[in-house]
């Protein structure tokens, strides 16, 4: 039980760090004594690192006690490479939703308090879509393709970091840049979920039409990482390290 518990918790502080360093402050505007005003907000790049550290500091917390996976994809994508048991799919799937879930519902307490910047209004950080949903107004299959790719390139990081053959003690520094790295590029695209419990987490507090598009966003991240589990566990696995 301590793993699923470590995986509610961990998946919670990605939805509270991430989601909410986007809700609260991507854009903040401040008065420049005039009539005008300036964003002192920490934007895409901000919002970027958030995530990225939010895997970080999980990583190193509780990846001795469930491997910190923090997303079904990646759990999915660790099966498929032969990392992890089908028999904890299922579980650690229902703890991550959980925990993103309570992240999301702290997020939208939090923003509550500021309807600027509620999950509802006009933030365009708060949710995945695609279409009127897209940052960037991008079709559904840019989007789909989008998510495959970038899920993909993350569990290909997370299976090379992770293998016995790498450089011992660095795998979360790797992963956590990746994650970043991944933002920065998709951020404007499908506001970046490569992970279908985080769109999940938020997507819960931010309207019916949103959820209704919450199917590309577990159908996309788990086919990439399923992709990538298969592929590095074909080409590049090292037999002595694979699981039954």
């Amino acid at each position: 039980m301590n793993k699923y518990i470590a995986e509610l918790i961990g998946t919670f502080w990605l939805v509270l760090g991430g989601c909410g360093s986007a809700v609260l402050a991507a854009v903040v505007a401040q008065n420049s004594g005039a009539s005008d005003f300036f964003n002192i907000g920490i934007g895409y790049v901000g919002v970027s690192l958030a995530f990225g550290l939010t895997v970080l500091t999980m990583a190193f917390a509780i990846g001795h006690i469930s491997g910190c996976h923090l997303n079904p994809a990646v759990s999915f994508g660790l099966w498929a490479g032969k990392r992890f048991s089908g028999k904890d799919l299922l579980p650690y799937i229902i703890a991550q939703v959980i925990g993103a879930t309570l992240g999301g519902l702290i997020v939208y307490i939090i923003a509550s308090g500021n309807p600027d910047f509620a999950l509802t209004g006009s933030n365009p950080l708060a949710t995945n879509g695609f279409g009127a949903h897209s940052p960037g107004g991008y079709p559904l299959i840019t989007c789909l393709i989008t998510e495959v790719v970038m899920t993909f390139m993350f569990l290909f990081v997370i299976l090379g970091a992770t293998d016995r053959r790498a450089p011992a003690g660095f795998a979360p520094i790797a992963i956590g840049m990746a994650l970043t790295l991944i933002h920065l590029i998709s951020i404007p695209v499908t506001n970046t979920s490569v992970n279908p419990a985080r769109s999940t987490g938020v997507a819960l507090f931010a309207g019916a039409e949103l959820v209704g598009q919450l199917w590309l966003f577990w159908l996309a991240p788990i086919v990439g990482a399923i992709l990538a589990g298969w592929l590095y566990n074909s080409a590049f696995a090292d037999e002595g390290e694979i699981d039954d």
